[in-house]
């Protein structure tokens, strides 16, 4: 079913009666997006603060309506609801309905990270090779990957590892792609920690997908007793890096291997010194804007 897309531009401060607007004149949905997103002074929002909703100073309403709704009634009843709008502040467009599944596994390539690892979607046949290590995944349940640099870091890092045998946590697990990918080159077990509960349905879901589920437990932080671990990775944010570290310490066994990520670049000086107190030979690799710093837990 195609739909009719109605664009609205307006500052920060008229946001929330302009998305209530749209919310009671019936649109199916509403994303909001960076309207400078092409401008050079573009601001990305990564890391909120608790209870924070930071907004970009122009914001584009995008509201998905039925197609046959009224464009010009459209327009009128958001003049009267919202009396400072300008007429050049919307725009109308015809947004043609797709299999948004298809499309996502059409433009997910096959991906290599270091010597032996691979994901693949699951429309794509891996060819039958014995050194390479393949991850599948389901588009429909993905939280990571791959395509992002702190995954591809932490991938390219996991490949680079002895894991025969070694049991691993992975704290903020997402999609299950690391965890999963270290079950793939050879650890014993391994146990996911996120907070979001949809998470956890598709680690588990990526993990039967996988063959690897009966090795692979998970937990919402609050539910996850800490036991130290061969291997510990976390690809989460900075400000949560900082606060769990002494959590992360724990959860590492003497002399193991560990690597963090969601790092921006300009953030690991504060917590290279955070990890200096539990973590020897810390290292730090970039991909773009990204960081990951690894080392070993000392012991």
């Amino acid at each position: 079913m195609p739909f009719l897309e109605l664009s609205l531009v307006v500052r920060t401060e008229q946001q929330p009666r302009a998305e209530e607007a749209l919310d009671d004149l019936g649109a199916l949905s509403i994303t909001l997006r960076d309207a400078d997103a092409e401008t050079p002074d573009e601001q990305a929002i990564f890391e909120p603060g608790v209870g924070e909703l930071p907004l970009w100073p122009t914001i584009t309403l995008n509201a998905l309506f039925d197609e046959h709704a009224d464009r010009r009634g459209l327009a009128a009843a958001l003049g009267e609801l919202l009396p400072w709008l300008e007429p050049d502040q919307l725009n109308f467009a015809e947004l043609a309905d797709q299999d948004w599944e298809r499309a996502w596994m059409d433009q997910f390539k096959p991906m290599p990270f270091g010597r032996r690892l691979w994901i693949y979607p699951w429309n794509i046949e891996p060819p039958i090779d014995d050194e390479r290590v393949v991850v599948r995944l389901d588009p429909g349940l993905a939280f990571g990957s791959g395509t992002h640099p702190t995954t591809a870091l932490c991938l390219e890092w996991l490949d680079g590892l002895d894991l025969a045998g070694k049991t691993l946590t992975d704290y903020g697990c997402g999609s299950g792609i690391l965890a999963i990918a270290a079950l793939k080159l050879g650890a014993a077990s391994a146990v996911g920690v996120d907070n979001d509960p949809q998470a956890l349905i598709a680690s588990r879901d990526n993990a039967e997908r996988n063959g690897v589920a009966e090795r692979l437990a998970l937990f919402l932080p609050e539910d996850h007793v800490v036991e130290a671990a061969d291997v510990f990775i976390a690809n989460i944010l900075a400000g949560p890096l900082g606060t769990l570290a002494p959590r992360f310490a724990a959860a590492a066994k003497p002399g193991a291997p560990f690597a963090i990520s969601g790092i921006l670049a300009g953030q690991q000086d504060e917590l290279l010194a955070r990890y200096a107190e539990w973590f020897d030979e810390l290292h730090v690799d970039t991909r773009g804007d990204w960081v990951r710093i690894s080392g070993r837990r000392r012991g």
